[in-house]
């Protein structure tokens, strides 16, 4: 069976392809390095005896996913986990960085789950996993277009998860918190205070992740912390999730 990674280089996207090798599933790998997803590929075919194809990819480009899944074929698997974010104010944020943040957490999203799906109902049988955030739970100042992407990555994939129900096919959405990958540092938030306090393993956040794809669940929010955080989200008035959400980013302001 092939599982197909966006986001396959480093962190979360990394550490499920090691999980998807390790169950001797071969793998397509898709990022921007060619020189590193070709020694990710190497290690883990050495390791894991497996077949890992790259599909060196910016996904930022609106032509991409078109490219990837021409490339690809069908999979069994496909992980939708490539994503960014960057901290600050909306109206000073560089509009061309903002469109490109859409283009992958958003639209290649989107697109690469439509070129997919289909073949999976016709063959009924197929796991889509879509990475979002606990920032999906909430209005998201200073990470508003972030925050705002992964609520439209949550509802998609409840969405699309109900419209597959007894086809086979299940779609997942795995919800983390701070996670201690690379992601902070483009995003530019400082790894300190409340957001260092919470940090969870990219393998533990990838584990569970896997997990629920595995059992069809439709949604996992790795950590106990994180959990009771989403949970409490929507107990509270979105204003006053706004002003915590605000506050915690605050707090976290590099320097």
């Amino acid at each position: 069976m092939i599982a197909l990674v966006t986001g396959a280089s480093s962190g979360i996207g990394l550490e499920l392809a090691r999980l998807f090798a390790g169950d001797g599933h071969d793998l397509v790998l898709v990022a921007r390095s060619s020189e590193r997803l070709g020694s990710i590929a190497r290690d883990l075919e050495d390791r894991f005896r497996v077949q890992v194809r790259t599909v060196p990819r910016d996904l930022s480009n609106p032509i991409a996913p078109l490219s990837v899944y021409d490339e690809c074929g069908e999979v069994d698997f496909l992980v939708n986990n490539a994503g960014f974010g960057h901290r600050g104010p909306f109206a000073q944020q560089d509009p061309v960085m903002l469109s490109e943040m859409l283009q992958v957490n958003v639209a290649a999203l989107t697109q690469l789950t439509r070129m997919f799906l289909p073949a999976m109902v016709e063959r009924g049988s197929g796991r889509i996993l879509n990475v979002a955030s606990l920032a999906a739970y909430q209005p998201g100042p200073l990470m508003s277009v972030y925050a705002a992407s992964k609520a439209f990555v949550l509802s998609f994939s409840e969405a699309v998860r109900q419209e597959l129900d007894g086809t086979g096919v299940t779609v997942t959405a795995l919800c983390p918190g701070p996670t201690r990958t690379a992601f902070a540092d483009r995003a530019g938030i400082a790894r300190s205070g409340v957001n260092g306090a919470a940090e969870m393993d990219a393998h533990d956040v990838a584990r569970h992740g896997y997990a629920a794809m595995m059992d069809g669940k439709p949604v996992v929010v790795p950590g106990k912390v994180n959990r009771l955080g989403a949970m409490g989200s929507r107990l509270v008035p979105r204003s006053l999730a706004a002003g915590i959400a605000r506050r915690i980013h605050e707090a976290n302001e590099p320097g």
